[in-house]
């Protein structure tokens, strides 16, 4: 377990970056970034108590990184 969450925390980081750097976002490299281990860490805590997944811990840590990229920005802008 302790391995999935740290594989989850490094896969987050890399979607921030990568989402920063190919312009998908424009929040900045460090914010991007917490925003997507937040989700990461947020789904990975759902998976472990609900058993709610999409497949592999690799998949869930990418979809739940784009999808709070998606949420949490739009949620502050006008």
């Amino acid at each position: 377990m302790f391995m999935v969450l740290m594989g989850t925390v490094v896969i987050a980081g890399i979607v921030g970056y990568l989402s920063e750097k190919t312009g998908f976002t424009h929040n900045g490299y460090v914010p991007s970034i917490i925003i997507c281990m937040g989700g990461a860490f947020l789904f990975y805590f759902v998976r472990i108590m609900f058993g709610i997944s999409f497949g592999p811990p690799g998949l869930d840590a990418v979809l739940s990184s784009i999808g709070a990229l998606i949420i949490v920005p739009t949620h502050w802008r006008k």
